[in-house]
């Protein structure tokens, strides 16, 4: 709507003001129009509308599963009947959609590369290239899937292995969204899958024991920061720098050492200490992406 500038522009106090007449000239706009709307800047369209919208949003926060057909029959019921063509102008300019009925896109974009090898990829004799699922034994190949599911309470993930060979589920978790600590409590031995990949198979220790960051220090002043991250990757340890702290992959023992070492060189730690071994800090540090499969 152009009439918000016409009114701009004719104001007194602008900074070069131009008549009504003119900008609705140079704008191709009749000037009884833009008079009405200026003795009524709120159209009454535009106040049925907003009253429409009340309602159906009403409605989806009361009912989330319903798609825009069910929300005009709840906004009739509250007093604004509208067509249900009206109803998905509403529905879809405000983003309210079916918790169950809209799909998420993804962003568009080509894929990367991939992290592992393709152990299942084989080439026909026409050089296309084809993926056997087979096994001749046990325990060869695995299949295996993170799904997620939405309900009443929050999210559900549920995460299975299934052996080629035999056909039957070797594996399985399932749980809220505090998945890998309850597989870090329940299990004594761990296989990660990235992409296809095995990143690891073994005993629950040693993953947290070889990936998890157990010390967390912070320099009282910032700008021995840089320093004391100078000091961590002489002594060999890896450390990723965390909101002004940094989290050290080493043992906790380590601290005491790094203590010592850091008032050596002058610099003073406000923060200091050993953190439990975490699996999702561990997964995350070997992979950077969601869990795609545990046993």
């Amino acid at each position: 709507m152009m009439y918000p500038l016409v009114r701009d522009l004719a104001a007194a106090g602008a900074p070069v003001r131009v008549p009504v007449a003119v900008t609705c000239r140079v704008l191709n706009l009749a000037r009884q129009p833009y008079y009405r709307w200026l003795a009524n800047p709120i159209m009454s369209s535009e106040l049925e509308e907003a009253y429409r919208a009340n309602a159906l949003f009403d409605a989806h926060r009361d009912d989330p599963e319903f798609g825009y057909r069910f929300l005009v029959d709840e906004a009739r019921d509250a007093g604004e009947p509208m067509a249900p063509r009206t109803a998905w102008r509403i529905c879809s300019d405000n983003g309210w959609w079916s918790a169950f009925g809209k799909p998420k896109r993804g962003k568009a974009g080509k894929p990367g590369p991939p992290v592992h090898d393709d152990l299942l990829a084989v080439v026909d004799e026409k050089g296309r290239v084809r993926h056997e699922f087979t096994a001749d034994g046990p325990n060869e190949v695995w299949l295996t899937d993170l799904t997620e599911h939405r309900t009443d309470e929050g999210k559900l993930y549920l995460c299975a292995i299934k052996d080629v060979y035999s056909n039957r589920i070797v594996g399985y978790a399932i749980d809220s969204s505090h998945l890998l600590a309850e597989i870090q409590a329940a299990c004594d031995s761990i296989v990660m899958i990235d992409h296809g990949g095995v990143v690891f198979s073994g005993p629950m220790a040693d993953l947290l024991a070889r990936n998890s960051p157990t010390i967390r220090a912070a320099a009282e002043n910032a700008t021995d920061t840089a320093r004391l991250i100078e000091l961590v990757a002489a002594a060999g340890y890896p450390s990723t720098r965390v909101n002004g702290a940094i989290e050290i992959v080493a043992p906790a023992h380590w601290a005491a050492d790094l203590n010592r070492l850091a008032w050596q060189a002058g610099i003073t730690l406000g923060e200091l200490q050993a953190t439990s071994a975490d699996l999702e800090q561990a997964f995350f540090a070997m992979t950077g992406d969601i869990m795609k499969g545990t046993s």
